[in-house]
Formats: structure tokens, C-alpha cells, sequence
């Protein structure tokens, strides 16, 4: 059955006659499409695609399982076009609240016919998107590898100490590229000793100096899809303070991807990390969620956090990576993506726990 295909099944299980799916990501997962304006209709037989004059010929390529329709620049009066000819000026239209602004949703409401209505429908498209097929297993699969060669590239050939952190930083870019990703999928992170306090540090001209932490979060995009790893390396001997928190975040990201299986609460997989923590007297020193789902977005459902109830299912991937935060002295994250198997966790990350001297 093709995405399309699932995504109709899920609108017939709501009260509306059609889905709109305007978000970029969503679109690109239903349909192919990489533009940047685009929009699909889904109904329990309507597979329509919109977009202006710029990607017709694109989408002639990439899109699949839809029907074509070449809008203007502004594509809601075509989307009002097509949704009236498909279900009658009475017609109810499913929208992703979460994805439109105000003002687009002000502008749709003003061209849809009297008599019919716009119904808040976000998440739908989200909730497939988060049990992953083989063919995105396998993209992820290739960009969590070369993630994992930007690792060995670091530790064995090009070092920490002496550089600046963004100078890192723009070599694990130019690197990334080099080895075959088609982008970073977000912006490294490099944090050397108590800038590594701030977990979404952004690297700066400190130079990284001896005997320090260094926190050095990383992904790789390969076909629009994202890999996540992040990992603390040290400069120097860091102390007895720093080694001893290194090794609690270690056991403690351990046993949260022992939790991780089909069916486990995603708030129980972040406790057996954030219990490990608070015992040891550093529960105020981890104050994000232990892990995020990875796909066409970085950061995407499911969410691992002390109160998200969802059930995992076979077919996420996740991350793993509590942390611990000491201000004005060092940070600590170790972080894995894992594939939420019936049995367990298959990790895609295949660089050492164990704490690296470079």
C-alpha cells in the first residue's frame, strides 16, 4: 500500500471529506516531492498533487501516485478549485493546524464556498511518518554511517585541541559532504569544556584547550534523511569529577536503550536513564528529554520525555542521549539513534561509548 494510500485510510477515520497537507516535510514523505511549494489533496479517491510553474516539470519526475496540478504561485485558489470540483461546495477540508500560519488559514477560510468548513487535523501524516519503511531504514542507515566515519575521521586524524570550536565544526561540514552526505542535517555542535554546559551550544572561536570535555553532537542527511549522534570526547586527563559523570551518563544512556523495545512507554525508557541520574545526586543537572524520533526532520515524533505516554512501536527510531550539565565546569551527552525492534533496540550508531582521549 503507498503512503498515499495509508494516509486516505487514516482521512476516512475522521470527520472531512479531504486532507490538505501543506507542510514540506509531510508532502515530501506522500509524494516525492523536494520543492519548495507544493501542496497535496487526499481523499478516499483523490490523489491530487499542486504546484506553481517552477516544479511542474520537477514534480513530472519525483512525484508518484498522484494526479498533477499546475497552480498559480499562491496555490490555496487552486486548492479551493480542486477541493469544490472533489466534494461539492459543502465540502469539509482536514488542515494541519501546526503547519499554517494564521494568515494562510484567514486567507483559505475567506476562498472556501459557504457551507463548508475547515477542520483541525494535525499530526495525521506524522503519525505515519513515524514508523519507518525499509527504504527509509536504509537511507538512515547510510547517513548514520557516515556520521560514524566523521567520528574516526576526528579522533584519529584531525584532533581537537589547539582548534576552535567552529573551525571543527566547519570541518565536520566540509567533511560530511566529502564522504558522500548530501548536507549535515543540522548544524554541529562542538563544546569544549564549560561552554559543553549548555546543551544547544553553538560553536564559537574558543579554542579548545588540553584537559578538557568536549561535547560533539553531529548528523548527517542522506536522500532528505537525517542521522543524530553525539558524543564526549576528552582532551587531556579531565579529573576524577568528570570521569565519574562520564561514566554515569554511559550507564545510564546504557540502560534507557535496554528499556527500549516495541510496546515500552516512552516516559519509562526516559526514567530508567533520568532514574540513574537522580540517584546519583545529578537529577538537576539533565533537564531535557532523553531522546527525540529521526527521519526527514531531525527532531520528530516519537518524543522521549518524563511525561509522553505513547507506546513505542516496531519501526521507530529514536534517540537515546541523557546528559549532565555542570555550569561553569563541563557537559556530558552520549547519544545513539535506535531502531524500536519486537526485541529491543537495533542502534544505527557504532562509535564507542567508552570515554576517548584525542
Amino acid at each position: 500500500m503507498s503512503r498515499a494510500d495509508r494516509a486516505a485510510r487514516l482521512v476516512a477515520d475522521h470527520d472531512f471529506d479531504l486532507l490538505l497537507v501543506s507542510d514540506l516535510y509531510n508532502v515530501r514523505y506522500l509524494s516525492g516531492f523536494t520543492g519548495s511549494n507544493g501542496v497535496c489533496l487526499i481523499g478516499d479517491e483523490t490523489r491530487i498533487f499542486i504546484t506553481d510553474f517552477r516544479y511542474v516539470e520537477r514534480s513530472k519526475s519525483e512525484v508518484s501516485d498522484f494526479d498533477l496540478v499546475r497552480g498559480k504561485q499562491d496555490l490555496l485558489e487552486q486548492v479551493v478549485e480542486v477541493v469544490k470540483d472533489q466534494a461539492g461546495d459543502s465540502a469539509s477540508l482536514g488542515f494541519d493546524e501546526s503547519h499554517m500560519t494564521v494568515k494562510a488559514h484567514e486567507r483559505l477560510s475567506g476562498l472556501m464556498p459557504e457551507g463548508s468548513k475547515l477542520v483541525a487535523a494535525g499530526g495525521l501524516v506524522e503519525q505515519l511518518r513515524a514508523v519507518k519503511d525499509d527504504d527509509e531504514l536504509e537511507k538512515m542507515r547510510r547517513a548514520a554511517e557516515i556520521a560514524d566515519g566523521l567520528y574516526r575521521w576526528l579522533i584519529e586524524e584531525h584532533g581537537l585541541a589547539g582548534h576552535t570550536e567552529a573551525a571543527v565544526a566547519r570541518a565536520l561540514t566540509r567533511r560530511a559532504q566529502d564522504d558522500g552526505a548530501d548536507e549535515v542535517s543540522f548544524p554541529p555542535i562542538v563544546a569544549a569544556a564549560d561552554n559543553g554546559a549548555l546543551p544547544h551550544a553553538e560553536p564559537g572561536d574558543f579554542e579548545i584547550p588540553r584537559d578538557a570535555l568536549v561535547v560533539i553532537d553531529l548528523g548527517c542527511a542522506v536522500e532528505g534523511y537525517c542521522s543524530d549522534c553525539t558524543r564526549t570526547l576528552a582532551t587531556g586527563d579531565v579529573g576524577d569529577e568528570a570521569r565519574e559523570a562520564y561514566e554515569l551518563v554511559r550507564s545510564a544512556q546504557a540502560a534507557a536503550v535496554a528499556a527500549v523495545a516495541a510496546g515500552a512507554e516512552a516516559k519509562a525508557v526516559d526514567a530508567a536513564a533520568r532514574d540513574e541520574i537522580e540517584q546519583a545526586g545529578r537529577g538537576d543537572q539533565f533537564g531535557h528529554g532523553t531522546g527525540h524520533g529521526v527521519g526527514l526532520e531531525v527532531h520528530e515524533a516519537p518524543r522521549i520525555a518524563p511525561t509522553v505516554e505513547t507506546l513505542l512501536e516496531a519501526g521507530n527510531v529514536v534517540t537515546i542521549e541523557p546528559g549532565v550539565y555542570v555550569p561553569g565546569e563541563f557537559g556530558i551527552r552520549i547519544e545513539d539513534m535506535v531502531l524500536v525492534t519486537a526485541d529491543g533496540a537495533d542502534s544505527f550508531t557504532k562509535v564507542p561509548h567508552e570515554l576517548i582521549t584525542v
